[in-house]
């Protein structure tokens, strides 16, 4: 009888430090994402080989690039999408991992950033917009805050 309200309150603070576990990765990733991250979102014609002419192509792609690998695969780990490859380096110089995800993975991926980020917030908002007509695709759409939203609040422009 005793031990069952005690039990409860162990289990609900487990949870809540798994939680503050989970948002504490999520802002480190995204504070690694602003200083050594970039963020592709570009529409160009491409011409197939199936094809007579050029049609406009998205191209739209989330990249880290760092001499560490560890930090790379902690990411991927964390967010559960992409992948970790070695990056062509010039001769001489020291060698690069890349972190890399596109389109649906780099839609998640901003979803779950979002919140936490400052210096890539409105590529990342490009991306989320790009992607909001299929939005029940994940359930994020409490987690998602509006540039304006974030300005009013940081008082002042970003």
């Amino acid at each position: 009888m005793f031990g069952l309200g005690t039990n409860v309150g162990v289990i609900e603070r487990k949870e809540q430090v798994i939680k503050m576990q989970e948002e504490l990765k999520l802002a480190y990733i995204a504070g690694l994402f602003d200083g050594e991250g970039s963020i592709q979102y570009k529409q160009y014609m491409r011409k197939r080989t199936h094809n007579k002419k050029p049609y406009p192509t998205w191209s739209i792609r989330m990249e880290i690039a760092m001499t560490e690998k560890a930090p790379l695969i902690f990411v991927m780990e964390t967010l559960g999408c992409g992948t970790v490859n070695s990056r062509k380096v010039r001769p001489g110089r020291k060698k690069q991992w890349r972190w890399r995800c596109g389109f649906q993975d780099a839609y998640y991926s901003a979803l779950l950033l979002q919140p936490y980020s400052h210096v890539k917030i409105e590529k990342i908002n490009k991306i989320i917009k790009h992607y909001s007509y299929r939005k029940n695709m994940f359930n994020f759409d409490d987690k998602v805050i509006q540039l304006e939203d974030y300005r009013k609040a940081s008082n002042g422009p970003v």
